[in-house]
């Protein structure tokens, strides 16, 4: 990946969360704090200044100092949970991955969330994207329709999410309220999955 194609994917995903920050924080202000937007747009607008630098680094160590930017500026649960996805992914990917070595860096990336939430499938979170995500990559073989099936998979886990009872994070407050709603950290999961796998494609056309 060049410096070029690893600004692009970066600038992609944090372009992606800032514009649907509002539909985040109506998402969250049904069933949350009502910050979940506004918590991921600021991360990522601290991303976004930081482009040049992170263009300049090796794929792991950007996707690391993306996940401590996270870290840093994100507040409430998210910030903690998608800084230990981007810290673990750019731990244990290699500077130039291919399917398996993603599929790999992935499931790891999803048992440090998992641990540091102490969250599971099925409880209404962001791991319930990650979660069928991990699967069909770890399951891929050669196949040029990957991108559009792991968006699609992304993108209905988190809509499978809006039936489910809250049983982690603040929404699980709510009980029973809280079905009939998708879980904002399964949408922001979703879009930024759709993100990368829009970028990859167009750098592979």
């Amino acid at each position: 990946m060049t410096s070029d194609q690893l600004k692009h994917l970066i600038e992609a995903v944090a372009k992606t969360v800032i514009a649907e920050a509002d539909r985040l924080t109506a998402l969250d202000q049904a069933i949350g704090d009502g910050d979940h937007g506004l918590n991921m747009k600021r991360g990522f607008e601290a991303v976004l200044a930081d482009i040049d630098g992170l263009a300049r680094k090796t794929l792991p160590d950007a996707v690391k100092s993306v996940g401590t930017h996270l870290v840093m500026k994100v507040g409430g649960a998210s910030g903690p949970l998608y800084g230990t996805l981007f810290l673990t992914l750019g731990k244990e990917l290699p500077a130039a991955p291919g399917v398996a070595d993603f599929a790999k860096a992935f499931a790891a990336a999803f048992d440090a969330v998992k641990a540091r939430g102490k969250s599971d499938l099925g409880q209404k979170t962001m791991l319930d994207v990650l979660g069928p995500v991990r699967d069909a990559l770890a399951s891929a073989v050669v196949d040029p329709q990957l991108g559009d099936r792991i968006k699609r998979i992304a993108t209905e886990a988190a809509e499978a999410t809006v039936p489910m009872k809250a049983i982690r994070g603040r929404a699980s407050f709510l009980g029973e309220r809280s079905i009939g709603h998708m879980d904002p950290g399964a949408c922001s999961a979703a879009l930024m999955i759709s993100a990368v796998v829009d970028c990859l494609e167009q750098a592979k056309a």
